[in-house]
């Protein structure tokens, strides 16, 4: 018999919504520095080649996400006065941004320590990530046992990770070019590494005080059942008979690599197929590559600040998958586009990266329907689980896209800092356009098979509260 209806809780207070935010801001600083710059980084201001940082990318990362799951049920068993998963921002805020600043340092060494150097502190990184991140996504499911609460704390949290893209894509240059003493005749930094290693500092500091105030300002609300046990075994056994986990885990795989791919090969394309490496054009400082990411980072922004108005007209599902859709065809239209065709550029790119935007926002709000749904299914309560998990395809995402990257510029005959042959400039053309749509085009596939509409979500909503509210009028001998 259907539960009786409840009523929903209240909103959150803005300065909750705002400081849950930050702390995406904090991991943004470096998450897309390392998507947007890590692979350049490597390849054409430290000599790495590209085959072997597309080896240490995918080994690296895959470790890292066999661990997520570990953190996260460490995280849903951990018991303190702040929560359970709010303290993991206050422990490891300091070793998360000096994980960011180390992977930058890149002191002078010989090109096996180089590699050695990269592999120890990108794992280092990528560890510190985890610890931080796995409970800073899990607080998303226990911030509010409202769905559309969490759904609204989504897109707060999207506009602080885009917000945190955009401070990436319209700062990094610039800072590094002033930073790295200022560019010389031909357009070049003159101390590219040494304005790379500063700004990373410059960011790390930030970061680092961003998680502190995330911490400070949140709360957690949702527990555990009263009376639920400790069962490794059980709760994975669960986790992976959860149907609608299953769809996400494939959509944020999918997701991941479209992004890795497209940000990363973006670079490339504006420095050697469309010519505009290093050429101001606004105030003397933003390059066209400058403008280009930046315009995407800001409509991503916005795209995320309107997703309370589209979640009003649209169930969660249905609109994921039509925005995930648009992307995907605004970035097959790029093979299309002549590359010096920039006003062009500008359009599909802010129309593209507006529908990514709640796209993205969407599915982390669905993750908390997810956890909601083991709950409802199997009467134990992973949130921990869940969403690290759930880091583990963010991380299995990003390793493939790590890997493809360089391993398809190896492919088609790269070379660092020379020009290109008709050959390379296809692979680079390649990945930034039609190989990034394909796998957006799979992330809406798995989308659409994912089995929590709306009324379902609703329904769930009300049998766990009208449960909540048994429980808690149960006598403890009965």
């Amino acid at each position: 018999m259907p539960s009786t209806p409840v009523p929903s809780p209240a909103g959150l207070k803005s300065r909750e919504y705002v400081g849950y935010a930050l702390g995406d801001t904090a991991s943004n600083l470096f998450f897309q520095t390392f998507g947007i710059f890590l692979t350049y980084f490597y390849t054409d201001v430290w000599g790495l080649a590209p085959a072997v940082i597309g080896t240490m990318f995918l080994a690296v990362r895959l470790f890292d996400a066999a661990v997520d799951p570990l953190i996260g049920l460490m995280a849903d068993r951990t018991q303190t006065r702040w929560g359970k998963f709010r303290p993991y921002l206050l422990w490891f805020a300091i070793p998360y941004g000096v994980g960011g600043y180390l992977l930058f340092a890149s002191p002078d060494l010989s090109a096996s320590g180089k590699l050695l150097y990269a592999y120890f502190t990108y794992g280092f990184m990528m560890l510190a990530y985890s610890f931080i991140n796995v409970p800073y996504s899990s607080m998303l499911g226990v911030i509010s046992p409202s769905p559309r609460i969490r759904t609204l704390a989504s897109s707060y949290r999207f506009v602080g990770a885009f917000g945190g893209g955009l401070l990436v894509s319209l700062f990094v240059r610039p800072l590094v070019k002033w930073l790295g003493g200022g560019a010389n005749e031909a357009g070049q930094v003159v101390n590219e590494l040494k304005g790379f290693q500063l700004t990373m500092l410059i960011f790390a500091i930030i970061s680092v005080v961003m998680f502190l105030i995330c911490f400070a300002t949140t709360t957690e609300r949702v527990t555990i059942p009263p009376g639920q046990k400790s069962d490794v075994r059980g709760e994975v056994k669960e986790l992976l008979r959860n149907y609608p986990w299953v769809m996400l885990l494939l959509s944020a795989i999918f997701s991941l690599t479209f992004i890795g791919l497209r940000n990363g090969s973006a670079i490339y394309y504006f420095k050697y197929v469309a010519g505009y490496d290093n050429q101001p054009v606004l105030f003397g400082q933003f390059d066209r590559f400058t403008l280009f990411i930046s315009l995407g980072m800001a409509c991503q922004m916005l795209g995320s600040y309107c997703l309370s108005f589209f979640a009003k007209v649209a169930d969660k599902r249905v609109l994921s998958v039509a925005l995930t859709c648009v992307t995907a065809v605004c970035l097959a239209a790029f093979y299309f586009i002549p590359p010096h065709n920039f006003a062009l550029q500008l359009a599909v790119q802010a129309l593209g990266a507006f529908c990514m935007g709640p796209a993205s926002a969407l599915v982390w709000a669905m993750y908390a329907d997810v956890a909601d749904y083991g709950e409802w299914k199997f009467g134990r309560r992973s949130t921990g689980l869940v969403y690290s998990a759930s880091l583990f395809a963010i991380k299995t995402g990003t390793a493939f896209a790590g890997l493809l990257l360089p391993w398809i510029l190896h492919q088609y005959g790269y070379l660092a800092n020379v020009a290109q042959t008709a050959t390379s400039v296809l692979g680079i053309t390649l990945t930034f356009t039609l190989f990034p749509a394909g796998f957006a085009v799979l992330k809406a596939v798995a989308l659409w098979i994912y089995p929590l509409s709306q009324p379902k979500v609703d329904e769930i909503e009300q049998a766990l509260a009208a449960r909540r509210a048994a429980l808690a009028t149960t006598p403890a001998n009965a």
